[in-house]
């Protein structure tokens, strides 16, 4: 009974996580984009802002919003490649590793709002 209580209030801890850190946390650049996408339409799947380590850095990853229009990493507020998406679904090429070695998301942003 103690093991099913202490993982229950794990269960609830874990799904407490705010998923939306704050502002100060995300770049300056990352809030542009954001503010931009709430001002556009609703995307179909919803838009998500994710910050992934990749090759040693901090980067943020746009998942494609259709299957032609592809995504973007930002690191540092520079665009370093878009690793799906586009007429191949395989980006631009510049970082084709990236699924592979993206380690630690985090979903810092999603677009809550209704159709």
């Amino acid at each position: 009974m103690k093991t099913f209580v202490s993982i229950l209030i794990l269960t609830v801890i874990i799904g407490c996580q705010e998923k939306n850190p704050a502002p100060a946390t995300v770049p300056d650049c990352i809030q542009q984009v954001i503010e931009k996408i709430r001002q556009e339409t609703v995307w179909n799947p919803p838009a998500r802002v994710y910050r992934y380590e990749f090759k040693g850095q901090e980067v943020y990853y746009i998942p494609p919003r259709c299957c032609d229009i592809p995504s973007v990493v930002i690191a540092r507020c520079d665009t370093l490649c878009a690793p799906d998406g586009g007429f191949t679904g395989k980006g631009d090429g510049r970082c084709p590793d990236f699924a592979r070695e993206a380690r630690n998301p985090v979903l810092v942003w999603e677009d809550t709002r209704s159709k």
